[in-house]
């Protein structure tokens, strides 16, 4: 049994599990088949104690987990024993019968829903598939039910699966596979149509309740009568579609990288939900961000509270307060609102705020940050960064007390590092209001709407009053510092100040290059917003702590680095970094990571980095 994963979308993935011949795209779902359900003929993959004459891959369980019992069976996936037993009994108890059950050879392995046993089972366990036998039990326990899966995923790494019995339906798949889960059952549909609810990813609806059955699946579709006259084998068909449908609607989100979004939209109807993904956002952000990948091409959707505490938006922010400089020729600090348009530079409003700028003797000792939510604060020389080049909000006007505080602290924490002589505000008046206790001294200039002929031309006459008093900064050396402080954080500031000493920076905005005695190290473009590395960038930083792979001496680089390639790597590498690749202790290629540091170091199959250039 192999599994190879495609795709990533923070703990979440796509894999093609191969089990002999026959490839099973997960996550997905095993279909319980008994003598008294019938898994339907559209299952990948079925779970049961009978033996079948069956082509594709089945689960066997040889004990009384259902009614029948099997003939035990030589097969990869095979679980000897699967008894039910309560997650509270004593630890030593629960590893004693865990281990009683272990055998080397097992493709699959039985874990209580226990953490404080997890390290003990896990412990020299070659098992593939993770079966936890509690699951049910302890996901009405939200705290301790993310404590344990993230726990459980930690401790087996990347390349193993986990399954959940009897723990998942339509509303909340999205919101376990975005945890990490990769196996659900169909349990779930077959209670749910004994009681004669209909699964929808909405929610479960009673058909005694309904008046239209709000569904055109193929069971569906061919009845004609009221909800309320529906079977029981008509319910548990749609219910079993209903499943399968949610499972790939969640595959192609994977794919294209907005599971995220599609999560916040599941948890609405459900409070239960909406806790799991509030503690997994709280408590286990460090599980969350190591493995969210720092660009996408997607749009970042934040129309819930929840967005406000998205790993890649924390990310920012930390690094922006932690990594991030101000250009050192910057001494006025002006605060503009964001703008529909990203990147803010291209949008009308920020182009009527530039033209004013541009128009003054001296506007290299003007730096502009913008004051948005959900991001807090953002740099402008960060701008083309993910996310702040790829977000979008509900305009209203109106900003909640938590918007209020995020940016208040994040402004706060930012003034305490980074100095200016004066700070001009040109903001709305609700913004401004809110953050006036931030500053000791600050020049309003916003008379109405920032945009407006008269706020324009307050902003221009303040700032050319500012201005007067120092000397001219030179446009190619601010232009260095604003690469300089995009650097910081993108490597980290030891990085940034290597890669960019002595260095010119050519190129018109967004488009540019970075020079060092006539060698291009790197250059930044609209698309991607961070410094891509070329070979003579990547040997200048070299010797850094950080960013670094290092691939076996035997290893032959001719197109991608595949992880099997892979001897070391830093674990702060995430998914889209720029990394330098080192063979006989020597660097000898640069480009970007498909996979975490971490997950190069511990899988055995799959692209862990794309090369951009080799020597």
């Amino acid at each position: 049994m192999q599994l190879n994963v495609n795709k990533r979308d923070g703990p979440s993935r796509i894999g093609e599990l191969i089990i002999d011949d026959y490839k099973i795209i997960t996550p997905n779902i095993f279909f319980v088949n008994t003598s008294r359900f019938k898994a339907p003929d559209f299952a990948d993959i079925i779970v049961t104690n009978n033996n079948l004459d069956r082509k594709k891959p089945i689960l066997r369980i040889s004990s009384d987990f259902f009614s029948a019992s099997a003939d035990k069976v030589d097969d990869d996936l095979m679980v000897n024993e699967f008894k039910i037993f309560s997650k509270d009994l004593p630890k030593e108890l629960l590893i004693s019968i865990s281990n009683s059950k272990k055998k080397s050879k097992e493709s699959c392995s039985i874990i209580p829903a226990n953490k404080e046993i997890i390290e003990e089972i896990v412990k020299n366990n070659s098992a593939s598939l993770f079966i936890v036998s509690n699951a049910f039990q302890l996901f009405h326990q939200q705290s301790k039910f993310i404590d344990f899966i993230t726990e459980l995923r930690e401790r087996i790494g990347y390349q193993k699966m986990i399954y959940l019995p009897f723990v998942g339906d339509p509303s909340s798949f999205a919101l376990l596979i975005y945890i990490g889960i990769d196996f659900f059952d169909s349990t779930s549909a077959i209670i749910a149509a004994r009681n004669n609810l209909l699964l929808l990813p909405t929610g479960r609806y009673n058909i005694n309740d309904i008046t239209e059955i709000p569904c055109s699946c193929p069971s569906c579709s061919k009845f004609k009568g009221k909800p309320s006259e529906l079977g029981f084998n008509q319910i548990l068909n749609h219910n079993y579609y209903a499943l399968l449908d949610e499972i790939k609607q969640i595959r192609n989100a994977i794919s294209i990288g907005c599971l995220r979004e599609l999560v916040e939209t599941r948890i609405r109807m459900n409070p239960g939900l909406t806790a799991l993904l509030r503690n997994l956002d709280f408590n286990h952000y460090v599980f969350l961000e190591q493995r969210t990948p720092i660009i996408r091409k997607n749009k970042l959707i934040a129309t819930t509270k929840e967005a406000l505490y998205r790993p890649e938006i924390k990310r920012f922010q930390e690094r922006t307060i932690n990594r991030y400089y101000k250009p050192k020729s910057a001494k006025i600090l002006l605060l503009l609102p964001c703008s529909a348009k990203k990147p803010y530079s291209f949008s009308k409003s920020h182009k009527f705020f530039k033209e004013k700028i541009n128009l003054l003797s001296n506007p290299n000792v003007i730096h502009e940050v913008i004051i948005t939510s959900p991001l807090g604060i953002v740099p402008r020389e960060l701008e083309l960064t993910y996310p702040a080049s790829k977000y979008d909000i509900p305009v209203t006007g109106i900003w909640d007390e938590d918007e209020k505080k995020i940016v208040r602290e994040l402004l706060d924490q930012y003034l305490q590092s980074n100095n200016y002589d004066k700070i001009i505000v040109h903001l709305p008046f609700a913004i401004s209001k809110f953050l006036e206790k931030c500053f000791k001294k600050s020049i309003n200039t916003c008379v109405d709407i920032p945009t407006s002929e008269e706020s324009l031309d307050k902003l221009s006459n303040v700032l050319k009053k500012q201005i007067e008093r120092y000397e001219k900064v030179n446009t190619q050396l601010r232009e260095k510092e604003n690469i300089l402080s995009l650097a910081a954080y993108q490597f980290g500031r030891e990085i940034a100040e290597k890669l960019l000493d002595g260095c010119i920076v050519k190129g018109k905005y967004p488009y540019q290059k970075i020079f060092f005695n006539n060698k291009q190290l790197g250059m930044i473009t609209k698309e991607r917003g961070l410094i891509s590395l070329t070979i003579d960038g990547a040997l200048k930083i070299s010797d850094s702590k950080q960013y670094w792979v290092r691939i076996y001496d035997d290893f032959d680089l001719i197109g991608s680095v595949f992880a099997p390639g892979v001897k070391d790597s830093d674990d702060s590498i995430r998914v889209g970094d720029e990394v330098v690749v080192f063979k006989n202790k020597k660097p000898c290629a640069v480009g970007v990571a498909m996979m975490s540091g971490q997950e190069m170091k511990e899988s055995l199959h799959g692209e862990a980095i794309k090369i951009r250039h080799r020597i």
